[in-house]
């Protein structure tokens, strides 16, 4: 899956305008094929959800044949102009102005996804008998497509599968890149399922300058972080692109099948691809689906076209995975359900975006404990205030403190974090005092992980690579 690479967003009126024309399109094809109500509906929903949008920051209605002639709008500085300017997140861009970080809730809106609420959190409670993860109860992972769905057939006896991936684009991978394993790693325990996870290093090879081989040895290394986190090797299949294309038929079939049913003018609508983007770019979407499909794994679920999947991943994925629910019942596939997540801050603050190139974005898994002191104390974003006498008096803002935002991904004991931002916003905690908790907490959490590492061999990795039955039971 892609990363957040570090290239300038394409956020401008004539990606909404060529969103509409795709998603215009997409309503168009799903009415002339006589799709079912929900999937217009659906499509409807967000067709009319970027016409707003497009409207917010054009202060006129969309016309189809007449694009707009700025990249921004001439009145760009009204309530409304300045609200949508303020937020942009695709696969490859995460911009927001607010040291807040990204507003989810209007993302929500926007991306036409449902959020995750306690009702959800307790049927989950209830279905696994276990209590939910705390990525779960902080609304770390906050929204979700069809998780009803699959708790309907879990409860039911039906089978359902994990997917989810990552795009190796460095060898060392920084703690933000855990996220969503530790989440991944909890489902697989407690619903007892299978799991296959992406390489996309076909990606990175793409976007980055990369050579094929270099791409490849950074996927064996970021599988060694990967299989640290403690997956099931029973249960769990890692894969390489570059490998496993050519080794499964049932893999490329369903990529070409799903390259069919998606237009060009859909992927550039989608992702803002141009021109002049390579075609590789162009037709990776549908390698990035695929996985969606159970019978792209024939080794584990034979052939098999109805098991459910379920994708954990980070909000900014979900572009790809519209597509590939879209496509679903056309190729006669059940549509992939979603779990997101927020964006894991980067230390110098929730509005900046962690670099694999600037080694001070974040805390790197490679990291000694010296250097996570020394990257806290002196990088991390405070909430505090300019004096300890201001402090005192008027307390911290734990909204915009990124030591408090690691806090709550990754301090297990909630009546702890409770009662930390009680004492910082009240001022009874100062700024060193809560870097020192983050400290504490981290330095343990990366020693482990690296001695887990440590423990990883070559054989273990090439175990985990091999296509190959898995255990598990559909009952």
């Amino acid at each position: 899956m892609a990363d957040v690479p570090n290239r300038e967003p394409c956020a401008s009126p004539l990606d909404l305008f060529n969103s509409i024309a795709a998603q215009g399109e997409l309503v168009r094809t799903l009415k002339a094929e006589k799709a079912s109500k929900d999937e217009i509906d659906s499509a409807v929903k967000m067709l009319l959800s970027l016409k707003m949008s497009y409207k917010a920051a054009m202060g006129e209605d969309y016309k189809a044949d007449c694009p707009p002639r700025n990249a921004t709008p001439e009145s760009n500085s009204g309530p409304d102009a300045t609200e949508a300017s303020e937020d942009f997140v695709d696969p490859w861009t995460v911009r927001t102005s607010s040291a807040k970080g990204i507003d989810y809730d209007k993302l929500i809106v926007q991306f036409g996804s449902s959020k995750i609420d306690k009702e959800l959190i307790n049927r989950i409670e209830r279905a696994t008998g276990q209590r939910p993860h705390r990525f779960l109860r902080r609304g770390i992972f906050f929204s979700h497509r069809d998780m009803n769905q699959v708790l309907d057939a879990y409860e039911n006896k039906k089978p359902f599968y994990l997917y989810t991936g990552r795009g190796p684009s460095s060898e060392a991978m920084h703690v933000g890149h855990l996220i969503p394993f530790i989440f991944t790693k909890w489902l697989q325990d407690v619903f007892n399922v299978p799991l296959v996870v992406q390489m996309s290093d076909d990606e990175k090879y793409l976007w980055k300058d990369l050579s094929l081989d270099q791409a490849y040895s950074y996927t064996i290394e970021n599988a060694k972080d990967i299989i640290a986190c403690g997956f099931d090797i029973n249960k769990t299949f890692i894969f390489s692109d570059l490998e496993y294309m050519g080794m499964s038929s049932g893999f490329y079939k369903n990529v070409v099948k799903i390259q069919k049913h998606v237009t060009f003018n859909q992927v550039k609508g989608i992702f803002g691809f141009t021109d002049s983007d390579c075609i590789g770019k162009i037709s990776f979407p549908a390698i990035q689906a695929a996985p969606s499909f159970s019978n792209s794994f024939p080794q584990i679920f034979q052939d098999k076209t109805d098991i459910q999947c379920l994708i954990p991943c980070a909000i900014d994925q979900d572009p790809y995975f519209r597509m590939t629910r879209d496509v679903a019942p056309r190729i006669g596939y059940p549509k992939p359900a979603l779990l997101h997540s927020t964006f894991f801050p980067a230390l110098q603050g929730a509005q900046t975006k962690m670099s694999a190139s600037d080694p001070n974005s974040s805390i790197f898994l490679t990291d000694t404990a010296k250097q996570i002191k020394t990257k806290v104390n002196k990088h991390a974003f405070s909430g505090g205030r300019d004096t300890v006498e201001e402090h005192r008096q008027f307390g911290g803002n734990c909204d915009v403190d990124v030591s408090f935002m690691y806090l709550t991904f990754f301090l297990e004991d909630d009546d702890r974090l409770e009662q930390i931002r009680k004492d910082y916003s009240s001022g009874a905690m100062l700024t060193g005092e809560l870097k020192k908790t983050l400290i504490d907490v981290l330095q343990p959490l990366i020693a482990e992980h690296q001695a887990r590492r440590k423990e990883v061999t070559d054989e273990m990795v090439k175990e985990f690579m091999t296509p190959r039955q898995l255990t598990f039971h559909f009952q």
